[in-house]
């Protein structure tokens, strides 16, 4: 039996760092808000799923709908921001 070994070299580095960058986590923590918001609302309507939607339920959707668009626009507005170097 002959054996089949690989041509090619490796196509990942052998030093593969999972770990996230400095970058990374600066970003994650910049958009903390918004996944949180993200949270919020997934579980308000995760909550209504298996039964239906009473008006406390609608608001509660509701006001984490607000809030993840809240978080939206202030992310936004800080990437705005510093890419423009200030309020214009």
């Amino acid at each position: 039996m002959r054996h089949i070994g690989a041509i090619q070299t490796l196509v990942t580095p052998a030093e593969f760092d999972p770990e996230p960058t400095a970058a990374e986590l600066d970003a994650i923590d910049r958009e903390m808000p918004l996944i949180a918001a993200e949270v919020d609302l997934l579980d308000a309507q995760i909550m209504t799923l298996d039964r239906p939607a009473s008006e406390l339920d609608e608001r509660r959707i509701r006001r984490a709908r607000n809030r993840v668009m809240a978080a939206r626009r202030d992310l936004t507005n800080r990437a705005t921001t510093a890419l423009t170097g200030g309020a214009a």
